[in-house]
């Protein structure tokens, strides 16, 4: 695998103009790259998968670490193995005394072989070191998941954001289109302690700290402050930027050739697409309105021929509730009605309102409330005003177009 090689495509609009061309290709590469690095990634993961898992280790396509962990009085070194893409196992390497590793300049260099010792170094914090929290959020959030979930600290933990070190990372996608994502925090001080307590020699060596789950495995995040983590030359580089500087002048030189064959072409076609879209969008435009316009008025008068007026309400009250009740309130609010009043019969009235066809499901809200001034009982009720839904048939089939009424 060629660490850290970015591919470039660049494509020609046939319909672009030479001043906007540039910027709409720009554009376009910004809203496609997301998309084309994650497939770049799967298809190198899939082709290393292929291999056995010493040629994969010897070509730096494992992505291996060098786990350090303290247990009680000792330091546990492990590695990861990568199985399958996306699933790295630990191996045990050794535990070492905490005393063994103070005072020297390079503690690991001499007990590891070269190839484990000069692995990326990553310290491994218990689970109780932190907080988790997983949330769900849109599927555009994916593309800056670490952005978006520091604005959510302060909310789901009580730390605030200058006193943590957090990380996030993407669980899963869901089927209707939001993804789960899982927010990880470490205070501030206990991070910093559990670096500081490795010693500066070995401290300077971390490239990143991560924290473990439930079970002990890495969560595969990063804590550690990306100003403190080591740095790794990748030696592949100098050949990555070659390949890409060659490929991209190939690609340009074509593109260029076949854009100034078809400029003079392109420009014509689109003032030609433009006049004709310009007369596409009024029409589209007028029809739309006049549908919208039908629609809304047999839309409104459907409503109101099937909803009970206020005035029909009060009415049903009028005729319902015993002498001696008293009305403080009637409130309609979309298909609800709540009547708020004192009554001397109070614990009768469900059952005087429950014949009307206007509504159904009268029932207390809360309890009644003696008046004693007033020698009466305070009620609060609310029912379901019964809704007549349109007829069917005044709806338009599928495909057929809306008509005013009376239309021929």
């Amino acid at each position: 695998m060629i660490e850290g090689l970015h591919l470039s495509a660049v494509t020609t609009d046939n319909t672009t103009s030479p001043g906007t061309g540039s910027n709409r290709t720009q554009s376009g590469l910004a809203r496609a790259w997301p998309g084309l690095r994650g497939f770049l990634g799967w298809w190198l993961d899939a082709l290393a998968s292929w291999l056995p898992q010493r040629v994969r280790a010897v070509f730096g396509l494992g992505q291996q670490r060098l786990l350090l962990r303290r247990q009680a009085d000792d330091l546990v070194l492990a590695m990861t193995l990568p199985v399958q893409p996306g699933e790295p196992a630990l191996r045990d390497l050794a535990e070492l005394p905490w005393d063994a590793i103070e005072g020297e300049q390079e503690p690991l260099a001499s007990l590891l072989s070269p190839r484990i010792a000069n692995l990326p170094r990553w310290l491994v914090l218990p689970a109780r070191s932190g907080l988790r929290r997983r949330l769900q959020l849109p599927a555009a959030a994916a593309e800056r998941l670490r952005e978006v979930l520091g604005f959510e600290i302060d909310r789901q933990t009580p730390f605030a954001a200058n006193d943590v070190f957090y990380d996030a990372r993407l669980i899963g996608r869901r089927v209707d289109g939001q993804i789960d994502a899982e927010l990880v925090v470490v205070p501030r001080a206990s991070l910093e302690a559990a670096v500081a307590a490795l010693g500066p020699a070995l401290g300077a060596t971390l490239s990143g700290v991560d924290m473990a789950d439930a079970e002990g495995r890495p969560l595969g995040v990063n804590l550690m402050p990306a100003a403190q983590r080591r740095r790794r030359r990748d030696p592949r580089a100098a050949w990555n930027i070659g390949l890409v500087s060659v490929l991209l002048v190939a690609a340009a030189a074509g593109l260029w050739q076949i854009r100034a064959n078809r400029e003079a072409a392109a420009d014509a076609f689109e003032t030609e697409t433009k006049r004709r879209a310009k007369q596409a969008q009024k029409v589209a435009d007028e029809k739309r309105l006049l549908v919208d316009t039908v629609e809304g008025l047999r839309f409104l008068q459907e409503t109101r021929n099937g909803r009970p007026t206020t005035v029909e309400v009060m009415d049903e009250l009028s005729r319902l509730l015993p002498d001696g009740t008293f009305l403080e309130k009637v409130s309609v609010e979309g298909e609800k009605v709540m009547i708020i009043g004192l009554s001397s019969e109070a614990a009768s009235l469900v059952e005087r309102l429950r014949p009307s066809k206007l509504w159904k499901a009268p029932q207390l809200t809360g309890a009644l409330m003696p008046d004693q001034a007033k020698g009466k009982d305070r009620f609060t009720i609310s029912a379901d005003l019964v809704v007549i839904q349109p007829r069917t048939a005044n709806k338009p089939a599928r495909g057929q177009k809306a008509r005013p009424e009376g239309a021929p």
